[in-house]
């Protein structure tokens, strides 16, 4: 996490989650009030991220909102000096810059899912699903891994006094290990591709593309035209068959990632679900699927891994916003 300026415990807050595709704005009065003026933006639409928040800054003086004088952006790249570059688009930034363009007294840029984790403990409880395990898990740290764009991944540690810090990894790009032979026949094809196959290949919108591409390679059934992810995803949900085994595959990889998430945070406190993809296949449809037989798939850690209990957050609102607001 990068800080500049001077902490400021008033005035009015700009808030961001910037991801690969859409950037997620809010808006806010003060410490703890509530977050307004939400709006989502496409990235194409804009030459980069200075000139979006520009524009939603102009939206809130038409909307007779004070100009805020701080801002949290939690961006999908990771963060360790001035210069940012989001990993799965072709923005950069330096954060000593875009302090000065905004004319703000204090900006904190962090990792996206950082921010999402900082969110948790403060989300209520309809904003999530639970989807396999015990109703609560142990006293410890907590996971967050989730499917976009990219592939997210952040921790909870607790602190004293009922505090939390959130990690900051590039937990999206672990490799992916296959568990039988046509897994293994698709993830040869991913890697003669893309030279290794790290987690996010497979676990993001742009790896349902990739692989439906290795599923009509194995199968010799090459596709007319690439789909967009969106494309995928409706047709696994509509039932088209190699989609299906698309969004199963998906799953289930899914489980062994955040299985070995887990292991490796000792996360006994639960895993959290969060990205815009799982969210849309419902609670049932994803409860169904191998997520959960290969999240405790863990040899002499089976039983181990049965007591963490597994929840996707599906709040309306854009969760790392809040988390964004908790960083300043």
């Amino acid at each position: 996490m990068i800080a500049i300026g001077q902490r400021c415990p008033a005035g009015a807050r700009l808030l961001a989650d910037v991801g690969g595709t859409h950037v997620r704005l809010g808006w806010q009065g003060g410490d703890g009030a509530a977050i307004q003026h939400v709006q989502t933006l496409a990235c194409d639409a804009h030459r980069d991220l200075g000139e979006c928040l520009q524009r939603y800054l102009q939206t809130l003086g038409a909307a007779g909102a004070a100009r805020p004088i701080q801002a949290a952006l939690g961006v999908a790249s990771a963060v360790l000096d001035d210069q940012i570059r989001l990993t799965n688009r072709d923005w950069g930034f330096s954060v000593q810059a875009l302090h000065r363009q905004l004319e703000l007294q204090r900006l904190v840029v962090l990792n996206d899912f950082t921010a999402l984790a900082l969110a948790i403990p403060a989300l209520p409880e309809p904003d999530f699903w639970h989807v396999g395990g015990p109703a609560t898990g142990a006293p410890g740290p907590l996971a967050v891994i989730g499917p976009g764009t990219g592939l997210g991944v952040s921790g909870l540690v607790p602190q004293a006094d009922r505090q939390w810090v959130a990690l900051q990894t590039e937990g999206g790009h672990v490799s992916l290990a296959p568990q039988d032979d046509r897994e293994a026949a698709l993830l040869s094809s991913l890697r003669q591709r893309f030279g290794r196959v790290s987690a996010e290949r497979v676990l993001s919108g742009p790896g349902l593309v990739n692989l439906l591409q290795a599923i009509a390679e194995v199968d010799g059934r090459p596709l007319a035209s690439d789909p967009a992810p969106a494309q995928v995803l409706s047709q696994a949900l509509a039932g088209e068959p190699q989609s299906a085994e698309v969004l199963a595959l998906f799953c289930a990889f899914l489980g062994d990632v955040a299985g070995d998430l887990v292991l490796s945070l000792g996360a006994r406190g639960g895993v959290y679900i969060g990205g815009g993809i799982v969210p849309r296949l419902g609670a049932e449809r994803f409860r169904r699927s191998d997520f959960r037989k290969r999240f405790e798939a863990k040899g002499r850690l089976a039983g181990y891994m049965h007591e963490v209990p597994s929840y996707v957050i599906a709040s309306q609102e854009p969760p790392a916003l809040l988390g964004a607001s908790r960083a300043l």
